[in-house]
């Protein structure tokens, strides 16, 4: 059995994750990376829409709306000072019937109250965007577009990795003890690592993490919940050349038309809640899909939809609760020097 020493241990080589280790490395400090996938990103980072969000939906003054506003614009800095492929397409918001303008217009200002630079868009501005769609008015967000994750999450280890920060893969997590002068992780292989600090970014996979958290009181670990979404490619060319959303329901943006940077749209995802991750795919919701997304594109051509692939999010609220905000817990939380935890 080995032992090492780290300043800090991030567990977690997710997006979130690596951008912790990277700025703490850069910070000077010494960061080790643990990951229990074969590769970094491979968990939600992977399974999402790639889309970069300008912030406008999130109950003002949340960790939400603060953080995904300074976060578009440090993740703007960032892939263009690193090289990694983006582009701020913009993202239509729409209205789909006249007795959505009002909750359309009610988005407009909350956004903009967020910080979010908005233009309303009446239905005609609207259709020379986006020729085709079912609309009565919309959003126009410019500053919403797409990241390639993979060279994204290249870019953040690569970075990790020139700052001497290290990332060990294939390396779950048995167990933390909580120490006098810090932590000590136990993975699944038997290996022991003394840590100062410890970042809990393991997604899918953090509050399971903080159950195994000798010490840490089980009022500070949310219930886990998980939101299951499924994605449908568009075969051939796009018509749209930007992002389109419907008015969004609760807990969810709704069946949405995303977009990479080769060109292929997508759509998705739908909303499923499910006991524990599982990354199948249920043909049999097309039929809801192709309903949902007819809603604002009627001629949508529902035969040229295909099985994409799945993903799950992590979430501390459940069907029927009010969205919950993300939890950044430290010390002035649980009582635990060293300890962050990253929920939801």
């Amino acid at each position: 059995m080995a032992d090492w020493d780290f300043e800090v241990v991030v567990v977690g080589a997710g997006v979130v994750g690596l951008a912790c280790a990277e700025a703490l490395s850069r910070a000077g400090h010494e960061v080790l990376v643990l990951e229990r996938e074969a590769r970094a990103g491979e968990g939600i980072s992977s399974r999402n829409s790639g889309v970069i969000h300008a912030g406008l939906y999130y109950p003002q003054g949340s960790n939400k709306a603060r953080w995904c506003v300074r976060g578009a614009q440090l993740l703007y800095e960032w892939c263009g000072a690193r090289g990694v492929a983006h582009r701020r397409c913009g993202k239509l918001v729409v209205a789909s019937a006249d007795e959505q303008i009002e909750r359309l217009r009610a988005l407009l200002e909350h956004g903009r109250g967020n910080g979010v630079q908005l233009q309303p868009c009446s239905a005609e501005q609207a259709l020379r965007r986006a020729p085709g769609i079912r609309c009565a008015e919309a959003i126009w967000s410019p500053d919403s577009g797409i990241v390639d994750v993979p060279e994204l999450v290249d870019s953040l280890t690569g970075a990790l990795q020139q700052q001497r920060g290290q990332l060990l893969c294939r390396t779950p997590v048995q167990a933390v003890q909580c120490e006098q002068t810090g932590f000590t992780v136990t993975t699944e292989a038997g290996d022991r690592l003394r840590c100062r600090w410890l970042v809990n970014a393991a997604g899918l996979g953090a509050i399971e993490l903080a159950q195994r958290i000798d010490g840490l009181a089980a009022a500070w670990v949310p219930q886990a919940w998980y939101g299951q979404g499924h994605y449908y490619r568009l075969r051939g060319r796009s018509p749209f050349d930007l992002l389109i959303y419907p008015l969004p329901p609760s807990h969810s943006l709704g069946v949405h038309l995303g977009l990479d940077l080769a060109g292929q749209a997508r759509f998705g995802p739908d909303l499923r809640w499910i006991d524990a991750p599982d990354y199948r795919f249920d043909d049999s919701r097309r039929r809801e899909f192709v309903a949902a997304i007819a809603d604002w594109w009627p001629g949508v051509p529902a035969e040229r939809l295909e099985a994409d692939y799945v993903g799950v999010r992590p979430k501390i609220s459940g069907p029927g609760d009010p969205p919950a905000d993300f939890q950044l817990q430290d010390a002035t939380h649980h009582g635990l020097e060293g300890l962050v935890n990253l929920f939801g």
